[in-house]
């Protein structure tokens, strides 16, 4: 892939520009002994996900008041727990690179407003445009997040690259319309080990 063609970079948070999977394990594992439910599942359902739909899928007998009451508590556990997260490695680097080249770039997050903020700020990065699954009618993998920070950004999304480490970011990226850039192996335009891979490829435009 040509970075040369790329005029925006968006990043999802968790797991990308955030290293905070510990913390998100540690929720998804009480909330799932509190509930009785098996917690590497909602894990595993949960990850680049909004919390609300793994909740109604490990809990589908439940109707909506009890789907509400049950995800407050789940993003409760995941307010409080903010000890061990912090940038992702090449984070910092690559988004001080991405200002040197006068690149826009934005976070695109299937967390609230609360948590998204409450980890970018855990980590020390603080983006000037960030979309959250508050901001949005549906969260990846829909495109409207990925859709909404390319319009704020004032990119065509075509121009965009989209970095993820879930395969639900990346479907959402693809229907956006962008390049994506891929963590963890998964299959992207780029494939990526860390977001130093990402910087130096930038360092070649």
């Amino acid at each position: 892939m040509d970075t040369r063609n790329i005029s925006a970079v968006l990043f999802d948070m968790d797991g990308t520009l955030v290293n905070s999977d510990a913390a998100v394990e540690r929720a998804w594992t009480t909330w799932a002994a509190e509930y009785g439910v098996d917690a590497a599942e909602a894990i595993a359902l949960a990850h680049g996900s909004p919390s609300e739909p793994t909740v109604r899928k490990m809990l589908p007998g439940l109707d909506e008041a009890a789907i509400a009451v049950a995800t407050t508590r789940q993003l409760e556990l995941q307010y409080s727990d903010l000890s061990d997260v912090v940038a992702a490695p090449g984070a910092h680097e690559l988004l001080a690179l991405l200002a040197s080249l006068r690149l826009p770039w934005a976070v695109v997050t299937s967390a609230d407003s609360r948590l998204a903020r409450a980890r970018l700020g855990a980590a020390g990065i603080a983006p000037s445009v960030l979309v959250t699954v508050d901001d949005v009618a549906a969260g990846k993998p829909d495109p409207g997040g990925y859709l909404r920070a390319a319009g704020l950004l004032g990119i065509d999304p075509a121009r965009c690259l989209v970095v993820e480490d879930a395969d639900v970011g990346l479907i959402a990226g693809r229907a956006a319309g962008a390049h994506t850039a891929a963590l963890r192996g998964l299959d992207g335009d780029l494939r990526i080990g860390s977001l130093a891979d990402l910087a130096a490829a930038f360092r070649e435009r």
